[in-house]
């Protein structure tokens, strides 16, 4: 080896080395100084949304946050301390945009501590970590007497910190929150136990649904009893979930209550499965039927029908669903998984949204009434139809196999607005039969004069669907180190919250929230699946017929022997016997080819994410290599010219 060739090699040898010190030392300074952070997600989910600017731009008066995080690295697991450097940035931001009306105080509430007396006061609880031993993370936001607690930041809302904390904000600076009526045949609110059960021991109460826990943080929220004739006008919104039964001297209420110049969102529902009364077997598909909900009166002067005997199946949005512990999974197209196929982006309410679960949704039909505007926010795709909501309860595969695309999207949410009319001209309903019954001698007050119809502008959200405001269908709660955690599984929380806060809160808090619910389906993969399943479904279809076939043979042969041998035992023929035989290789041959399908799907489906799998793991590595590779190839190029 000459002098020239030791001397590039140890060249080379320094250079890594210099490479891999710098590499340590940027590491070192990036860990102890605040750098300028570049946020390359393309929804921007690290930068301040400009909601949040807003927000803290019109302060006028000044906030403070206490942060409340425990430093000791003895008890504070590797994670959170990560997650604490993350909302300490996040915090800085914050200030940046507050104009000097936001200020942040760090607190290390070590025990027995001022730090931590202090944390008690706000609602700040500490975290059990070991015995005697606890952890805080969490904060306090303030505005002059009223303050507003996080009480634990779990870092599996990362994606949520952002709205939680300017939620948190506006919740201390605005002095009157507005009042939300809820009007529903549904225990949201919770229920208390039956009585017979508490003497059994075995009656639990059931807290309110997660949404409503979620809205009395941002509204007054205020429970309406479904037979109500009268709504209070101090309601700044009224939300239906699943009016079932709901009378016709209710719905002249809600009626009233829009003309008068309220807002309103209804949830119905063709098919409330979260109404459906428990098997005692078990099995629910065999059980009570759920119910249905609908505004009938209402729907119809706004020119829109509901079939509630229709629930809407989509094969673009259909998934494998197991309804019963240790079931195998099945195709269900009638339990909606929506994505961007389905959403309205360019509206603020859904704009933020990305995928959604509707189990069972209906759809709605019709031509707005004269003087009414639609605009659709969620709709199934073409590859949809009405099917019949028992059939569709009792066998996806059924209702698979008897598809017939509409090549027609139905609304499954919509919003309303315009000068609505009303839906009883003839006033209240009863109310001339009231009149009657009225004793002339103990005359009565005359009622006021119904009206007629509203001013420009009224607004009416629906959605054809109420199952999906339930907790199973949006939230995974679990216990983490003594606190319940919630995990958003979706979008349908965030849109109940979008549409309420459009129609009676802060608009702003929609593009804040909406962020955290952002993914990105592996579509090529469902296209595959679909293509797949299509022709898995034809073959399960013609092997099907074969054996309906086969097995009607068999019955008429049976009937034939039956009449000629009235009172004598039953024999199977010669012929008959072929024939069972010939059944029993039919379903020999389908058994066989369906798991031949599954297998093939399988496999496509695998080959495909291992693909994408291993493209996305030597992608980057791969194009470093080759820059290298290059850069060395130019340089010695230019070595050797000299």
């Amino acid at each position: 080896m000459n002098n020239k060739q030791s001397g590039f090699i140890a060249y080379s040898f320094a250079g890594v080395a210099i490479m891999l010190v710098l590499l340590v030392i940027v590491n070192v300074i990036a860990g102890l100084v605040s750098l300028p952070r570049m946020d390359l997600t393309s929804e921007r989910l690290y930068t301040l949304s400009d909601g949040t600017k807003d927000i803290l731009g019109d302060l006028d008066t000044d906030v403070e946050i206490r942060f409340y995080a425990t430093r000791d690295d003895r008890l504070m697991p590797a994670q959170l301390k990560n997650y604490i450097r993350h909302v300490e940035d996040l915090l800085n931001e914050y200030a940046q945009y507050a104009n000097g009306h936001l200020k942040i105080t760090k607190f290390n509430p070590e025990p027995d501590s001022d730090a931590a007396d202090s944390a008690a006061m706000d609602g700040v609880t500490g975290q059990m970590v070991s015995i005697g031993e606890s952890i805080y993370l969490g904060m306090a936001i303030s505005m002059l007497d009223t303050t507003v607690a996080i009480p634990f930041l779990d870092p599996q809302r990362e994606t949520l910190l952002e709205y939680d904390l300017t939620r948190a904000i506006t919740q201390v600076v605005v002095e009157d929150k507005p009042v939300v009526g809820v009007m529903s045949a549904l225990p949201v609110f919770g229920q208390q136990p039956n009585p017979m059960m508490m003497q059994m021991g075995q009656a639990q109460q059931q807290p309110p649904w997660f949404i409503i826990g979620q809205l009395q943080q941002d509204f007054e929220v205020r429970e309406v009893p479904l037979a109500s004739e009268t709504i209070d006008s101090d309601l700044d919104l009224l939300v239906l979930i699943h009016p079932k039964d709901i009378s016709q001297g209710a719905q002249f209420a809600v009626d009233q209550y829009l003309l008068g110049g309220g807002k309103v969102v209804a949830f119905l529902d063709p098919l409330a499965i979260v109404d459906q009364t428990p098997n005692p077997n078990g099995n629910n598909m065999m059980g009570p039927p759920p119910s249905s909900s609908n505004l009938d009166s209402l729907l119809a002067a706004w020119g829109l029908e509901f079939d509630t005997s229709k629930v809407v199946a989509d094969r673009s949005f259909a998934r494998e669903i197991a309804f019963q512990r240790g079931a195998q999974p099945q195709m269900q197209p009638c339990f909606l998984f929506v994505d961007e196929q389905g959403i309205n982006s360019s509206d603020v309410v859904t704009s933020q949204t990305d995928q959604l679960m509707l189990p069972f949704p209906g759809g709605f039909t019709g031509t707005p009434a004269e003087g009414l505007k639609q605009t659709v926010l969620l709709h199934s795709t073409e590859q949809s139809q009405l099917v019949d909501a028992f059939m569709a309860r009792l066998s996806g595969e059924q209702v698979l196999k008897d598809f017939k695309p509409s090549d027609k999207e139905y609304a499954l949410a919509m919003r309303l607005t315009g000068q609505f009319k009303t839906a009883f001209p003839e006033g209240k309903p009863g109310a001339a039969a009231e009149e009657e019954d009225l004793d002339s001698e103990d005359p009565q007050p005359p009622a006021p004069e119904a009206i007629k119809e509203s001013a420009e502008g009224a607004t009416v959200l629906l959605f054809a669907d109420a199952d999906f405001l339930f907790d199973s269908f949006g939230v995974s709660q679990q216990n983490f180190l003594g606190a319940r955690m919630v995990q958003l599984l979706n979008g349908n929380v965030p849109l109940v919250q979008a549409s309420v806060e459009q129609m009676a809160g802060d608009e702003r808090l929609i593009s804040v929230r909406g962020r955290a619910t952002m993914n990105r389906p592996f579509t090529k993969i469902r296209q595959m699946q679909d293509v797949a399943r299509d022709n898995y479904q034809a073959k399960i279809n013609e092997l099907e017929e074969k054996k309906r076939e086969a097995e009607q043979k068999i019955n008429d042969i049976q009937r034939t022997r039956q009449d000629a041998n009235q009172g004598q035992r039953f024999v199977l023929t010669p012929e008959q016997q072929a024939e069972l035989e010939k059944l029993k290789e039919t379903n020999k041959e389908v058994a066989k080819d369906l798991k031949e399908m599954r297998r093939n799907l399988r496999k496509d489906v695998d080959s495909l994410q291992n693909r994408l799998r291993w493209a996305n793991i030597a992608a980057v590595p791969a194009l470093v290599t080759l820059f290298g590779l290059f850069s060395a190839y130019r340089k010695s190029k230019k070595t050797a010219a000299r």
